[in-house]
């Protein structure tokens, strides 16, 4: 499976942006997929998951009622909207791909795939 995700920016504090992950390859559907980040000088943290049928989504505390995670299988596709986005939300943006459980969907470890990132930049 192969990830690129883009969309990334520039954006004033309160603004929006929605990251997409394209995944190619026979099988992308029936990976779970997660968005992480990592901010200059930080380790890379979860920001959202979400099942291979779309069913679960999960969120870090952080972004919760601000971003929304979602995936077109037919289009092999996941999106990240990311609303009223804050200063503390700059950073790499990336998309991955597991088959783990679902207790597993925040620990990075267990994707397999990963895309290239994609810089989301918030000003103040």
């Amino acid at each position: 499976v192969q990830l690129q995700a883009s969309g990334g920016g520039l954006v004033q504090a309160g603004g929006s942006l929605r990251l997409s992950c394209a995944a190619s390859g026979r099988t992308s559907s029936s990976y779970n997929m997660g968005w992480f980040r990592q901010a200059p000088g930080k380790e890379r943290e979860f920001v959202a998951a979400v099942t291979w049928s779309g069913g679960y989504t999960y969120y870090t505390d952080s972004v919760k009622g601000r971003f929304t995670i979602s995936r077109d299988n037919r289009k092999n596709t996941v999106w990240l909207q990311m609303n009223s986005l804050k200063p503390e939300d700059t950073a790499v943006y990336y998309c991955a791909a597991g088959k783990q459980v679902l207790s597993s969907l925040r620990d990075r470890s267990m994707y397999t795939y990963w895309g290239q990132g994609t810089q989301v930049t918030v000003s103040s």
